[in-house]
């Protein structure tokens, strides 16, 4: 924006030396500013932050109001804050799914690391922040979702050919755990199992007209197979996220997980670290099981955002398994400002990555001369 009087062009000028404190640029020169007002000594701003941080808000606030109080012939300052998450651009330069604005793959190379527990907590963690969040269970063989989001019964078909995706606690939700029998058994092969993610994917009816979802987080299943290659190269994913936990066993693996997406040029926002620590309920000790600092060693291997480390606590695998993840259960606890701090330095990451144009390219066409 330009500013129409002097006190507003050094108001301006005063907001270009704060940096948010998530992405590092400052709101003006990245155009977040989308009005400035200056009367009576009292300044008005709205900013449109391109990422969700609801919670985030009024500490933002202090530090607008901190910069435009030292400019002289402003005596107070209000903010108006809003969120706008814009569409970015997928892998190998797809086409966005209609109804998704950006996908995010969660991912580790191993089982039993936490993935599908992080996955849902940092989908609600967004929903928390702002945002509209849908989840996609990509685990053909092994579907936790339901359970996690407490979610049964086959979704309706509105035409017999898409589906519309259940809701709960706020998130959109498909999983083939919804379309079997419950606790039968998944026994299909690899090509089988990647058309059956491919139809979940692109016949659910994403999002609600004139409302598409901001991110459809992509609980992906554990390993680097055939499966998990093919959903990172059908997919149009916008980045990635990997999920380990500090021991030497889950790090190779997550090595792994993390190079599958640098070679399908998908971008990684950064690494979880699960079950970081222990700390016991009656003495408060605390114990590093697993080992100690190994997200963060895997994290600066790989020139990646530690997203944050998680501490080994009973109840974040009581709550998931009752249906109500930690975010639901206890939206105020310590564990669930963890994952809302993750939630928001991923949702950062991913608004530096480069938009999407694919809408606004001309559509081609060949002609024969008659």
């Amino acid at each position: 924006m330009t500013a129409t009087t002097p006190l507003e062009a050094a108001a301006l000028d005063a907001l270009r030396a704060v940096t948010d404190p998530l992405t590092g640029q400052d709101w003006v020169s990245t155009r977040q500013v989308s009005a400035l007002k200056v009367e009576g000594g009292a300044a008005r701003v709205d900013i449109t932050l391109g990422y969700p941080a609801r919670s985030q808000w009024p500490a933002y606030t202090e530090l607008v109001q901190a910069a435009l109080q030292q400019v002289p012939g402003i005596t107070s300052a209000s903010v108006n804050w809003s969120t706008k998450v814009i569409a970015h651009a997928a892998s190998r330069g797809q086409s966005l799914l209609p109804g998704v604005k950006n996908i995010v793959a969660i991912a580790s190379g191993k089982g039993g690391v936490g993935k599908s527990t992080t996955a849902v907590n940092l989908a609600l963690a967004l929903a928390a922040e702002g945002a509209r969040v849908g989840m996609l269970d990509a685990d053909i063989y092994g579907p936790s979702q339901p359970l996690m989001l407490n979610i049964s019964g086959k979704p309706e078909s509105p035409d017999g050919k898409t589906i519309n995706p259940p809701v709960n606690h706020g998130l959109q939700m498909m999983s083939i755990g919804l379309l079997v029998e419950n606790q039968s058994a998944t026994i299909w092969r690899g090509p089988m199992a990647s058309q059956a993610f491919d139809q979940l994917l692109r016949l659910s009816n994403w999002g609600e007209p004139d409302a598409p979802l901001d991110y459809l987080i992509v609980d992906m299943p554990p390993g680097t197979g055939d499966i998990h290659l093919s959903i990172s190269q059908r997919a149009p994913l916008t980045a990635a996220v990997v999920v380990t936990t500090p021991q030497d066993i889950a790090l190779l693996d997550a090595r792994k997980g993390l190079q599958m997406f640098e070679k399908v040029s998908v971008p990684v926002l950064g690494v979880v670290e699960n079950m970081a620590v222990f700390c016991c309920p009656n003495c408060g000790h605390e114990e590093h099981i697993f080992g100690a600092h190994g997200g963060e060693r895997m994290a600066d291997e790989f020139k990646v955002p530690l997203l944050g480390s998680m501490p080994l606590d009973l109840k974040i695998r009581l709550q998931a398994d009752s249906g109500e993840p930690t975010l639901v259960a206890d939206p105020d606890s310590k564990v669930s400002q963890l994952y809302k701090a993750m939630a928001r330095k991923l949702a950062a990451g991913l608004s530096r990555l480069p938009k999407d144009y694919t809408s606004k390219m001309p559509a081609v066409s060949v002609q024969t001369k008659g």
